[in-house]
């Protein structure tokens, strides 16, 4: 059996649980260019409304301005949240419990909160670039979707935390949260994108 075939024969994820503060990483050899080689953080998850998450290794070209008008000066990044709702703005913080609204993720990771506290924070200077990543849209399942994309062996489960969001190096985070996952997945780590050029 060679590596190809023990990956895919490999039932790694079907039967693992999914929560808020999980990571989702695209299995491999995913197709689909919304999600290719992708780390999606998993904010709400239940049988009733299904699964919201927030693709965090997909920066965009747009700076925080350019999209809300009366958005004070602010050097923080965008990044492209998923294929739903593109119009709206979501937003990861490690600001905490003083952020009113948010809900907590995992250690010192939060999710959205009072955005026009948010804006007054900044405004006054409490709020540092490294405290806070925007999204344009976000990743939606509805019930029992990602539930059959695990069973289809689809995707892989992390669990997040705040360096890999923060501090990780965005180019390659996809390949070092599996190489710090080791065994079978740091072998997945190094396959192509094109399973026809391994």
């Amino acid at each position: 059996m060679d590596s190809n075939e023990q990956i895919w024969n490999y039932e790694f994820e079907r039967d693992k649980p999914i929560g808020p503060g999980q990571l989702l990483l695209s299995e491999p050899f995913m197709f689909d260019e919304n999600f290719k080689r992708t780390v999606v953080l998993v904010c709400s998850h239940d049988d009733e409304n299904g699964t919201v998450g927030l693709i965090i290794n997909k920066p965009i070209n747009i700076r925080l301005n350019d999209v809300i008008d009366d958005f004070p000066e602010f050097k923080g990044k965008i990044y492209l949240g998923g294929p739903v709702g593109t119009d709206s703005i979501q937003f990861l913080h490690t600001l905490g419990s003083v952020m009113e609204g948010s809900i907590k993720l995992t250690d010192n990771l939060y999710w959205g909160g009072n955005f026009e506290q948010l804006k007054t924070m900044i405004t006054e200077g409490h709020v540092k670039v490294e405290d806070v990543r925007f999204f344009l849209g976000y990743s939606g399942w509805s019930p029992g979707q990602l539930t059959q994309e695990m069973q289809d062996n689809s995707w892989i489960v992390a669990q997040a935390n705040t360096n890999y969001i923060f501090k990780g190096d965005i180019n390659t985070l996809w390949r070092d949260v599996m190489n710090d996952m080791g065994g079978l997945y740091r072998t997945m780590a190094s396959y192509p994108e094109n399973p026809m050029l391994n």
